[in-house]
C-alpha cells in the first residue's frame, strides 16, 4: 500500500534511539546523585567548621561558596534535564545534553570546592 493518491504516504513517525534513551537517563540520574552526594558532604564540611581559625578563616566565605555551588549544580541540572527531556520528546539525539549538564554541574561543584579552600585556609 503506497498510501493516498493525492497526499502520498503517512509520514513514518521518527525514530527513537534505545542507547539514547538508556545513556541519557543513566546520565541524569548520575548528575543527581553527584549533586546530592556534593551537597551532602558541602553541608557536612559546614557542620564542623568550628575549628576554623579566625585570623584565617572566613566563615561567610566558606558557607557562600556551598550554597552557591550547589544551587547553581541544581540549576545546572534542572535547566540541563529539561533540554534533555525535550530532547528526547522531539525523538532527536539527548545525550549530549545529558553529557554537559553532568559536566556543567561537576565543574559548578569543583568551583565550589576551590572557594570553599580558599574561604577556610
Amino acid at each position: 500500500m503506497t498510501g493516498h493518491p493525492v497526499f502520498g504516504a503517512p509520514p513514518t513517525p521518527p525514530q527513537r534511539s534505545g542507547w539514547d534513551i538508556a545513556l541519557s537517563i543513566a546520565l541524569l540520574v548520575l548528575t543527581v546523585v553527584v549533586g546530592v552526594v556534593s551537597g551532602f558532604f558541602g553541608f557536612f564540611l559546614l557542620a564542623f567548621l568550628d575549628h576554623c581559625p579566625p585570623a584565617t578563616c572566613s566563615v561567610d566565605g566558606a558557607v557562600n561558596a556551598v550554597f552557591t555551588a550547589v544551587l547553581t549544580a541544581g540549576g545546572l541540572g534542572v535547566i540541563g534535564a529539561s533540554v534533555t527531556i525535550v530532547q528526547l520528546i522531539r525523538a532527536k539525539p539527548a545525550w549530549p545534553f545529558a553529557v554537559g549538564t553532568l559536566a556543567l554541574c561537576v565543574l559548578s561543584l569543583a568551583i565550589g570546592m576551590v572557594a570553599y579552600s580558599a574561604a577556610v585556609t
